[in-house]
């Protein structure tokens, strides 16, 4: 088993990684770290745990430790706030840890992949970029947007058909604030056509993803992306409608084949956390929906549903997943596997992907 280290392990998104790391195969959490205020305390007493299943007791009683803390675990799973990611994160990735973040603040620069597995899985060799680089003797490497996941998988399948503009609203669940998040009197019987800083990375993540590795450098996918992201009174999983204008239009039936037949990358089928089928269709009239679709494949698919012309653009459909587990915990977790999976823990002596198998 691999150590772990989770940092901003009290909040929402930290919370997600000790509840999905509790049986992993091949990752256990053996340091806990947050702000200031919860060092030193027993993670049971620091931690105001908010998820239906109970707090996993091997991880109840570790002592909290300060964000600066020497840790030992080659692993580290960062759900920190990108103000304290900026420094803190490439820190640790020099000190030789395997860095796999959740925060917004090292996305966009240009030797740092936003990685999700199942469509980019070979974007981690700009690790190779990073350490040439930086020096760095560890990796950094990012999850992307909550908001960006459903986009960017039903997108995938259809690159064939040359994408070329992309129209995306969004209809986001509390919990990707945070908590406490929203304040209840503003989001009861209520729709908030405003999140911070969200249309910009929505607009700017799936081209990165989406694009090509080239030499040292990601070419971003080629096409023009519009966003209007809003709150809506839902606890878990994003929704996204989404329309698509491409330079070859396929027909309604060649999408759903496109989107049935779609394999995730060869380098990401073995990883623990990769879900047997990482897209599903739901020809039901009226799905997805958040609470009736979320945890497919253990809250790690991406279903779609809706698919019709557009009479604007080409087609259109709706997209959902999970924000906390494939849109933030588990997609770093995932991340994490590709890490490992691929070498670049060797110079920590971690064990090889046969072994971790055996």
């Amino acid at each position: 088993m691999i150590d772990v280290a989770i940092l901003g392990a009290t909040g929402a998104v930290g919370q997600r990684f000790v509840q999905l790391l509790e049986h992993h195969p091949w990752f256990r959490v053996a340091e806990v770290a947050a702000s200031e205020r919860s060092v030193g305390r027993a993670y049971a007493e620091a931690c105001h745990w908010l998820l239906p299943t109970p707090m996993p007791s091997s991880v109840a009683q570790l002592t909290v430790q300060p964000l600066d803390a020497d840790f030992h675990s080659p692993v580290i799973l960062s759900a920190l706030p990108s103000e304290v990611a900026q420094s803190l994160e490439p820190a640790l990735a020099q000190r030789g840890h395997l860095v796999s973040s959740n925060a917004s603040a090292h996305r966009m620069a240009d030797d740092v992949p936003i990685l999700l597995p199942e469509l980019n899985a070979d974007h981690v060799q700009l690790v190779e970029v990073q350490r040439r680089k930086r020096g760095f003797s560890g990796t950094l490497v990012t999850m992307s947007n909550c908001t960006t996941v459903p986009v960017a998988v039903a997108l995938a399948p259809l690159l064939t058909f040359g994408v070329q503009q992309v129209q995306v609203v969004s209809l986001q669940a509390i919990s990707g604030s945070g908590y406490p998040g929203v304040p209840s009197f503003d989001i009861f019987d209520n729709i908030l056509p405003y999140i911070n800083g969200e249309e910009e990375k929505v607009e700017r993540e799936p081209r990165k993803i989406l694009g090509k590795l080239s030499g040292d450098q990601i070419m971003p996918l080629e096409a023009t992306f519009s966003a209007s992201c809003n709150r809506v009174p839902v606890l878990d999983g994003h929704t996204v409608v989404v329309s698509v204008k491409f330079a070859n239009p396929p027909s309604l039936e060649t999408i759903r084949q496109a989107w049935q037949s779609f394999q995730p990358h060869a380098w990401a089928r073995h990883l623990p956390s990769l879900p047997d089928s990482i897209l599903l269709y739901n020809d039901g009239l009226d799905r997805p929906q958040p609470r009736l679709d979320r945890d497919n494949g253990r809250g790690m698919a991406t279903t779609i549903g809706r698919l019709r012309a557009c009479n604007v653009l080409d087609v259109k459909f709706v997209a959902l997943s999970h924000n906390t587990v494939r849109g933030a915990a588990g997609g770093a977790i995932l991340n994490a596997e590709l890490l490992v999976a691929q070498g670049y823990g060797q110079h920590l002596g971690l064990p090889s992907v046969q072994h971790l198998h055996a």
